[in-house]
């Protein structure tokens, strides 16, 4: 099997060994890899995301991770330009790119193209979120398929993210969020794309995650988010949906509240691997599936 011509996909649910295969194929093929995860971009938080390493990183080149501040918003839109022309200098260089993450909305981009929908004006933005605050997502959820019926089909009641978003493009455009997404350029075609999903039991996830957070918090998760704090990053920032920052904050990190607060990020991490899968089944039906215990295998079966 040659995939040295190929853009190589590598997708999963947290804690699922995406890093850890990506790095064995990258030394396998000559690849570099590029982070698809909509949370390893902020600089300031390494621990709580569980960041490649330095020496992860010195073997083989990475790109996109920690490169942003946590007081900053980062769209799709955004990671799809930063990595199409990392893809481009990375074939210049005649290596691989390895693109590897748990974002589903960033792999979709990327296979399926971006509509360029103009900006939305802050007036429309915070007019918008206003009233999804004010009436509830139900009450928010019917305006928003009387405004635009074509959101009826394509967005559930209970995903306040996506009926904003919907919303503040009809009111900014006056067109549905789906026109517009008939309109959109596709870079790559099908063959390019070598997609790759690991596909690990909801068991092994919990027992993958258990290890995981332990090794977080000794290596200082508690201080990493303190440090967080300090810095006084608006609620409504990107960062602030990082698992384990309101989790650690809600207790107070003391001997006593320590077991509760493993407890409590461990269940909301679980929630996040659930939806990646169920996103997984609905979004990513043709990528190749392959057991954890079988990505030794595939590797032998490169050439």
């Amino acid at each position: 099997m040659d995939l040295k011509s190929k853009i190589i996909l590598i997708s999963g649910p947290t804690a699922s060994g995406k890093s850890k295969f990506a790095l064995k194929l990258a030394k396998k093929i000559d690849g570099e890899i590029i982070n698809a995860d909509s949370m390893q971009i902020f600089r300031e938080i390494k621990i709580l995301n569980a960041r490649p390493s330095i020496k992860d990183k010195s073997n083989i080149k990475h790109h996109l991770y920690g490169f942003l501040s946590v007081k900053k918003n980062f769209s799709v839109g955004d990671w799809l330009k930063k990595c199409l022309t990392k893809i481009s200098e990375i074939k210049k260089r005649r290596k691989v790119p390895i693109i590897v993450g748990g974002t589903g909305l960033y792999f979709k981009s990327l296979i399926d193209g971006l509509a360029k929908i103009p900006k939305i004006s802050k007036r429309n933005r915070d007019k918008v979120r206003i009233l999804q605050k004010k009436i509830g997502q139900k009450s928010f959820y019917k305006k928003l398929i009387k405004l635009d019926p074509l959101c009826k089909n394509n967005i559930n009641i209970n995903d306040q993210n996506r009926s904003i978003r919907a919303y503040e493009v009809y009111i900014q455009t006056n067109k549905s969020l789906y026109t517009w997404f008939k309109n959109t350029t596709i870079h790559f075609q099908a063959k390019d794309f070598e997609k790759i999903f690991i596909d690990i039991s909801r068991d092994e996830v919990v027992k993958s995650l258990s290890n995981r957070i332990e090794k977080m918090i000794k290596a200082g998760a508690i201080q990493e988010v303190k440090r967080f704090n300090k810095l006084k990053v608006k609620k409504t920032n990107s960062s602030f949906k990082i698992i384990g920052i309101r989790e650690i904050n809600e207790l107070k990190p003391d001997k006593t509240n320590l077991s509760l607060i493993k407890e409590k990020i461990t269940i909301k991490t679980r929630q996040y691997a659930k939806r990646q899968m169920t996103w997984a089944r609905g979004h990513m039906k043709d990528w190749y599936r392959i057991a954890p215990n079988n990505l030794n295998s595939y590797l032998n079966k490169i050439s």
